[in-house]
């Protein structure tokens, strides 16, 4: 039998040569978010060596995800994501961007029902447009009183609260209450967390800028 790419980082330096065929692209979906994958990572400057080292995942096993020759569990996405100071919905859309051709600029609706949907920060997303954006819209639900780990990202990034109050934490630049009807706006390169302050939790409309290499 073939040997299987493990989730354990390897030792290997740079990035696996494509020596030939070698296994197929498993669908569209796998190559669309495998080619996001490596988008972002070369945007950060970052070898697979370091990305695998970052995520705990194997150097090989990463070499055929970005080649669409496997698809990452929930877990390993999210690791990659944070990796990559993405997150899992946003590498997920990436199988969502092909849905329009360049050049359409029809309006796009997008239903109560739709939307891709997944892990974002400590809590969960909803992508509010389809195919190819000029900006990330979604919403955002959560009720964890743990912030988490900061993140930090090159884009900017707009938050308005539509239920619940929330604590956003910006580290040494300052900690906010904002509650219902509030907003906030900052700049990439912040570092930012945010926790809820009730056990409701909280409702956000969220929309990121697009990164300069989309």
């Amino acid at each position: 039998m073939p040997n299987r790419p493990t989730d354990r980082a390897t030792p290997q330096d740079g990035e696996a040569p494509d020596t030939g065929p070698g296994p197929r692209v498993i669908d569209e979906q796998a190559a669309r978010i495998g080619s996001r994958i490596r988008t972002l990572r070369r945007a950060h400057g970052m070898t697979l060596v370091q990305l695998a080292a970052l995520t705990g995942l194997s150097h090989p096993f990463l070499s055929q995800l970005e080649r669409g020759h496997a698809r990452p569990s929930m877990v390993s996405l999210e690791r990659i994501a944070r990796a990559l100071g993405s997150s899992q919905v946003e590498l997920l859309a990436a199988a969502d961007a092909e849905r329009r051709r360049p050049g359409d600029t029809r309006p796009d609706i997008l239903r109560a029902s739709e939307g891709v949907r997944g892990a974002f920060a400590e809590g969960e997303a909803r992508l509010l447009a389809h195919g190819a954006r000029g900006f990330e819209p979604m919403e955002f639900v959560g009720a964890n009183a743990d912030p988490g780990d900061y993140y930090e990202h090159d884009e900017d990034e707009f938050i308005y609260v539509m239920r619940g109050s929330v604590l956003v934490d910006f580290a040494d630049r300052g900690r906010f209450v904002l509650d219902a009807g509030d907003s906030i706006y900052y700049y990439g390169g912040t570092p930012h967390r945010w926790s809820s302050l009730n056990e409701e939790g909280y409702h956000l409309f969220l929309v990121k800028q697009k990164g300069a290499d989309e």
